[in-house]
């Protein structure tokens, strides 16, 4: 039985049916080609293991009412793309993100586990790096050295990735020059931004904005 708010990820082979129970069960079903999600594993091996890369049966997560309204919207936003693979991975990433993210908690010391949630915040993340290391008390190379091991990127591949999910967003949400998210994400080097924003999504900040504010979903 499945609750509302559960996610679940299937791989192919894994025979699956469903049913609904009620006059409002409602079910939503994506479709990911296969190539897309061997490409962000490789490029992102903090994900081995988890969710669509978990080595068992199928993977269910569960959203509270405010994660399912973004994950609702997140989904808007896909369903009147191009359908490409830059639309699925920003669809994505930032889940596959928040959800490994919540995994980790459990296998990584706590100290750090806490500190890459509360580096979500922009007021920790503007400080890049330095600003993720200052929260845990612990000397730099020491949180690299854990980073590594249990997360798999650096302190600055955590912190950028972040940033450059915010900056995507802000891209689509907001009607702030690109140099002002920039300088938001405390990276005001815009020749630096522009390559952690390709880096990261395969387009420049422009672009994106270009192929995506148009389907903001605009509350009534």
């Amino acid at each position: 039985m499945l609750s509302e708010g559960a996610v679940i990820f299937l791989r192919p082979g894994h025979s699956h049916a469903v049913q609904g129970k009620g006059e409002h069960a409602l079910v939503v079903s994506l479709c990911i080609h296969p190539k897309t999600i061997q490409s962000l594993v490789k490029r992102h091996p903090m994900l081995k293991g988890h969710l669509f890369w978990s080595t068992g049966g199928p993977v269910q997560r569960d959203r509270d009412i405010r994660q399912l309204a973004a994950l609702n919207h997140a989904a808007v936003l896909l369903e009147r793309s191009a359908n490409d693979t830059l639309a699925a991975e920003a669809f994505l990433l930032p889940l596959c993100a928040d959800l490994t993210a919540e995994t980790h908690a459990d296998t990584t010391p706590s100290w750090l586990a806490n500190a890459c949630i509360a580096a979500k915040d922009p007021d920790v993340f503007r400080d890049g790096a330095s600003g993720l290391v200052k929260l845990t008390g612990k000397a730099h190379p020491h949180v690299s050295r854990m980073m590594r091991k249990h997360l798999g990127e650096t302190p600055s591949d955590y912190v950028n990735r972040i940033r450059m999910i915010h900056a995507a967003r802000a891209l689509t949400t907001d009607e702030d020059s690109v140099a002002q998210i920039a300088s938001d994400c405390g990276i005001p080097n815009m020749s630096h931004f522009h390559k952690l924003f390709r880096a990261a999504h395969g387009v420049t900040p422009l672009q994106y904005r270009q192929k995506y504010q148009r389907h903001v979903v605009q509350p009534s």
